[in-house]
């Protein structure tokens, strides 16, 4: 007898591993560190309020399912239209296919010019980034890209010093070198010290306010005291109830109960 033969086909799927980190370190150096975090936590602080901006540094982006390989991690990238919270790297097609909308890279000795303004700009160009900036704290010069509409393209701004991100609504700077970003609302993003320095100023000012309010307080309750005790002597010296409370600039009904007059 014959044993019919049975064709099986194994199916074995290997999942996908999408790393979440490259084994390089967030920063080069304490500057580049120090403006990374910088400018994460001031556009963070700047929509505090909005529970749909979801902002990041140095987190893995990948753009398109399927393909690890193809993948950026900039400094830092703004998300409009996805919720906070934390992630272990953003994967667009499970971020209803969103793309980051500004990314920010701040140069470090390691990095390349071709690196930065080829590569990676070409990268954030294809994948949908609307802003792309770029600052080199050593050389104090900041860069910047974004999108035409017409073409596609990310095309270097002009001017940077004094732009308004259309996207964010803040205001680039560099002063003596240095990079300075202004809130909508003029105020300077500052660093987490300077925040802490700043937060101790305001303490003090309303210490001293306080204790400015409460010598006030004092005086008053001081001068109305004397002017109370004042009453009895004027009324022996044969002052008027109505003299009384002209020359010490009181009610004449507050003199009468003070004298106990009816």
């Amino acid at each position: 007898m014959r044993v019919p033969t049975v064709a099986m086909s194994l199916s074995t799927s290997v999942p996908i591993i999408y790393p979440e980190s490259d084994g390089q370190p967030l920063a080069d150096n304490t500057i580049q560190f120090r403006l990374i975090v910088t400018i994460q936590g001031g556009i963070d602080a700047l929509f505090i309020d909005n529970p749909n901006v979801f902002v990041a540094g140095d987190l893995f982006w990948y753009p398109v399912e399927g393909e690890p390989w193809i993948r950026q991690a900039p400094d830092v990238m703004v998300v409009m239209g996805r919720p906070k919270g934390d992630r272990r790297s953003y994967k667009q097609w499970e971020e209803e296919n969103i793309p980051p909308q500004v990314v920010f890279e701040i140069v470090s000795k390691s990095n390349t010019r071709q690196e930065l303004e080829g590569a990676k700009r070409r990268f954030y160009e294809r994948y949908g980034v609307e802003e792309y900036y770029l600052f080199n704290p050593d050389k104090g010069i900041l860069k910047g890209w974004r999108r035409d509409r017409e073409v596609e393209l990310l095309q270097p701004i002009p001017q940077m010093l004094g732009w308004v991100s259309p996207c964010l609504g803040i205001r680039f700077e560099v002063v003596e070198g240095e990079l300075q970003l202004y809130r909508p609302d003029g105020e300077r993003f500052v660093t987490y010290l300077e925040s802490i320095e700043y937060r101790e100023l305001e303490r003090q000012r309303a210490e001293q306010e306080r204790q400015r309010a409460e010598q006030e307080q004092q005086r008053a309750e001081q001068a109305e005291q004397a002017q109370r005790e004042a009453i009895p002597k004027l009324l022996a010296m044969g002052l008027s109830v109505e003299q009384i409370a002209e020359v010490l600039s009181l009610p004449v009904e507050t003199v009468r109960v003070v004298a106990r007059i009816k």
